[in-house]
């Protein structure tokens, strides 16, 4: 790999795992399309999905007492099924396409957390958690990062910030099982390569999190959604002359 390469990736993960360290997620829909525009989408996926679980295992296991444990086994039977569905796609779409969807995912989801502004929390029904999960796990599973359908339903759910980001963190974890396994059984996870950088990359990803760590708890919940907000707008538009190219 070009050392220009390596560099770019270095930059792109520690931004996208500083901000999974201030809000308990994020790695993933920063750092997928800015990868995919250096590496093919079939690699970035894999990478990210070890290099997600890793971070999921770091703040989930530090913060396991405040996991709600009923929301996560609510999630994770049609997250199952999400994940078969995206693995599928993601194997037999051409990656042009596969880019274009990831651009329109990316938009819609940044310019929501620019427009949503702080109101007083009131709970949603459970029943949301179904589509929620289903559509988490088919984009997780197309793109290692099925984060925006969990997150709006848990920040419906869960009013505490820190109980919010650690049921996030261990949610990920889980699913992370369910996806890896998937990928093994879809043959996406039989190189050697992807495991070693994921192995590589661990420090630096540790790092990220720690300094994003020591900053969540000095941010509103308003700057927090404009910062990502920004960043996936940002992400969206370079997607989106990737797949037209």
């Amino acid at each position: 790999m070009p050392s220009a390469d390596i560099t770019y990736a270095v930059v792109v993960l520690s931004l996208a795992y500083f901000v999974r360290g201030i809000s308990g997620f994020g790695s993933g829909l920063i750092a997928v399309p800015l990868l995919a525009l250096k590496f093919p989408l079939t690699q970035v996926v894999p990478f990210m999905l070890l290099a997600d679980f890793m971070a999921s295992a770091t703040i989930g296991g530090v913060n396991f007492k405040h996991v709600d444990q009923a929301e996560i086994k609510r999630l994770l039977p049609p997250s199952i099924l999400g994940v078969a569905l995206g693995t599928t796609l993601l194997i037999y779409l051409p990656a042009s396409i596969l880019l274009g969807i990831l651009a329109v995912f990316i938009l819609i989801f940044g310019v929501r957390f620019l427009l949503i502004r702080t109101q007083t929390f009131a709970p949603i029904s459970a029943t949301w958690a179904f589509p929620a999960a289903l559509s988490g796990g088919a984009i997780g599973g197309l793109f290692g990062t099925g984060g925006p359908p969990y997150v709006v339903y848990l920040s419906h759910r869960i009013e505490d910030k820190s109980s919010l980001r650690a049921t996030l963190s261990g949610l990920f974890f889980t699913e992370g099982l369910i996806r890896i396994a998937a990928f093994l059984l879809a043959g996406l996870l039989l190189s050697p390569t992807i495991w070693l950088l994921a192995a590589l990359a661990f420090p630096l990803i540790l790092l990220a999190l720690y300094l994003g760590s020591h900053i969540h708890t000095r941010l509103s919940n308003q700057q927090m959604q404009r910062m990502v907000g920004g960043l996936l707008i940002l992400s969206a538009a370079s997607v989106s002359l990737k797949a037209l190219q």
